[in-house]
């Protein structure tokens, strides 16, 4: 058993992790919802290219995209496939390898997504 600083307990060896407030395990937290809110976007998916700090090799990203983790790695994975390349997804945003921006925003759209291309 751990206790945190300011007196709560932060882990069980019968419960694992504690939430500090209920102290009551973390999957059956009373205190905060389990499933987070959507982050909210101002409804314009932004598709952009980015070199910096990837050692000169370009990368496309999709930002503004208000969806949960899972369907955020499903576009990505349809994405990806369009494009014929590899990525990720990070934080809630889509990368693609590679320069593809107008065959992203071609996909995006065709998906019902209101798509631009954001940057230079």
């Amino acid at each position: 058993m751990k206790s945190s600083p300011k007196g709560g307990l932060i882990y069980s060896t019968d419960g694992g992790r504690m939430c500090p407030e209920c102290r009551q395990a973390l999957a059956a937290c009373v205190c905060k919802p389990v499933a987070k809110t959507l982050p909210i976007g101002d409804g314009v998916v932004r598709v952009t290219r980015e070199t910096k700090g990837r050692g000169g090799k370009s990368v496309t990203l999709v930002k503004g995209l208000a969806l949960g983790p899972l369907d955020l790695a499903f576009l990505g994975k349809q994405l990806r496939t369009a494009c014929g390349s590899g990525g990720t997804v990070k934080e809630g945003v889509i990368e693609v390898q590679g320069d593809h921006c107008e065959r992203v925003i071609e996909t995006l759209k065709k998906y019902g997504y209101n798509a631009k291309r954001a940057g230079g």
